[in-house]
């Protein structure tokens, strides 16, 4: 599976490559429910009814305690844009580099919950397609820092987990799900943004 990150063939907003000047120019890809399970269990059960499967990294972030579900239902706004977009020229990005970029452009991170969450609540995602959940890792039992990827690789819709490092490589044009922020970025914060050199 971790081999499959880079083959995307089919994007998730469907649109094309164009450059980012602010999170306010990006169109809400997809409208999901958080907290509307009582526990990660509950998350996780469900997940085995609709018959998404959950790689070994996944699920073992899933029942770690830094792994919290919303204890009130909230709807969330979220995106998805690859490097391209945040205007890295490279073939590969690191993750910290990724992040940087799309906070000071008025993205957010990702609650961990989103992950199990999209899976659930995007059971059309198409064969090939592969979204990274731009979230603060969470260590497995042995201090690896793991994030979650939306996937579906041919062999059905699984949730799996994958390098999480600051210093882990992302190819450009892989897709990362960050939520729509309501709050306002000055202009010197965007004008600063968009003049950041590639790594």
């Amino acid at each position: 599976m971790q081999n499959h990150l880079t083959l995307k063939k089919a994007p998730s907003a469907a649109v094309p490559q164009v450059p980012v000047r602010s999170a306010t120019d990006v169109p809400t890809w997809k409208t999901i429910a958080l907290g509307t399970f009582a526990d990660s269990f509950a998350l996780r059960s469900a997940l085995d009814k609709k018959g998404c499967s959950v790689g070994g990294l996944a699920a073992e972030i899933l029942a770690r305690p830094a792994f919290v579900v919303g204890s009130t239902r909230t709807d969330v706004e979220l995106v998805a844009v690859s490097a391209v977009e945040l205007g890295f020229i490279t073939d590969v990005v690191t993750l910290a580099s990724i992040y940087a970029r799309a906070q000071r452009f008025g993205f957010e991170l990702a609650a961990a919950e989103v992950g199990p969450q999209l899976r659930l609540q995007y059971l059309d995602q198409p064969m090939g397609e592969f979204l990274i959940i731009g979230m603060e890792p969470i260590k497995t039992w042995s201090g690896e820092p793991v994030i979650l990827n939306v996937a579906n690789g041919g062999a059905g819709l699984i949730l799996i987990g994958q390098d999480g490092r600051p210093d882990a490589e992302i190819a450009a044009i892989s897709r990362i799900v960050f939520v729509r922020s309501n709050r306002a970025v000055p202009a010197d914060e965007l004008a600063k943004a968009a003049a950041l050199p590639p790594p």
